[in-house]
């Protein structure tokens, strides 16, 4: 008997590299799956230094390290196993970009996640900047009448238009707080010299709108957050790799030292995951480029495959 009649050891750095080496689908009208993962390779909308366009691959690159779990991923700390074979995970790929066409590269992101959304499969969305998060947002107009928006994040990125500009990375809190379906955002990490003006803080605020700095942050119990996030509205999460210190998060285009540590933010996103209802995840602004050890990305997808595995072990 050969070592393939006993099946495959399929170790990280072996075959095709979707995220945690689920099955790839390509036919987005047939989708079995509780999470759908989608690429949105885009970074028309940076500002400073580019690179986002790589961060769905890096993520996924970094995601097989973690694809070991045959039978779920066992949690000594919580003594639980998370994402088990019950729990079905693909990858639809990336969404189309179309190069210098931020409206169109946003329809084909939009398209994909509601392609997900229509299979009742959770839409994990990987960027590219955050400019992605807008069609993220107007792709759940249809499936939900309330949302809450959870910002996790160094920046606000709520300026309304900047010589023109209104959809690019520094614009996507603003487009979705616009939208009569969003219900207040809670917005946390945010410090230091932000991208948003001081009248962008207060719009933010006047339109329901709750910030945190990371100070802030730490100043509360964790419960004490958690009381900023409404219990009885769909939550819908964003998270920019900058929201972390560069100290552990250096790929990102924008880094912002003073930022969050690992477990602050797992511990907020399980809380939030037992808790709330999820419907929709980002993941943005990973430029692997700016970080040679790779632990960036293994940072990004090492977030997700806890937060799912919280979302799931419901």
């Amino acid at each position: 008997m050969n070592e393939y009649d006993k099946g495959r050891l399929n170790l990280p750095f072996v075959g095709i590299p979707t995220f945690g080496k689920s099955p790839y689908v390509s036919d987005w009208d047939n989708i079995e799956a509780e999470i759908a993962i989608i690429g949105a390779p885009f970074d028309g909308g940076t500002q400073y230094r580019s690179g986002a366009r790589f961060g769905p691959r890096s993520i996924r690159e970094a995601s097989t390290l973690f694809s070991f779990g045959h039978a779920g991923a066992y949690d000594f700390d919580d003594n639980k196993t998370y994402l088990d074979k019950t729990v079905r995970i693909i990858d639809m790929g990336d969404a189309d970009i179309i190069h210098t066409d931020t409206e169109k590269s946003h329809r084909n992101i939009e398209f994909a996640v509601q392609r997900a959304k229509k299979a009742g499969a959770l839409p994990v969305t990987l960027g590219g900047d955050h400019s992605i998060n807008i069609p993220c947002i107007n792709a759940l107009e249809e499936f939900h009448k309330k949302i809450h928006i959870l910002q996790i994040d160094a920046h606000l990125d709520f300026v309304d238009e900047r010589h023109g500009v209104r959809y690019g990375h520094g614009n996507p809190m603003r487009r979705a707080a616009e939208k009569e379906y969003v219900m207040g955002m809670t917005q946390v990490g945010i410090r230091n010299v932000s991208s948003t003006t001081r009248e962008g803080y207060e719009d933010a605020i006047s339109m329901g709108s709750t910030i945190l700095t990371v100070r802030q942050f730490r100043s509360l119990e964790l419960e004490d957050v958690l009381k900023k996030i409404p219990l009885e509205i769909p939550i819908y999460v964003t998270i920019d790799i900058d929201a972390f210190c560069p100290s552990i998060a250096p790929g990102t285009g924008t880094p912002s030292h003073g930022g969050f540590l690992y477990y602050e933010v797992l511990e907020l996103l399980q809380k939030v995951a037992l808790e709330r209802k999820i419907i929709g995840i980002d993941m943005v602004e990973v430029a692997p480029s700016y970080d040679p050890t790779e632990k960036t990305q293994i940072l990004a997808a090492q977030i997700l495959m806890n937060f799912l595995g919280f979302i799931f072990s419901k």
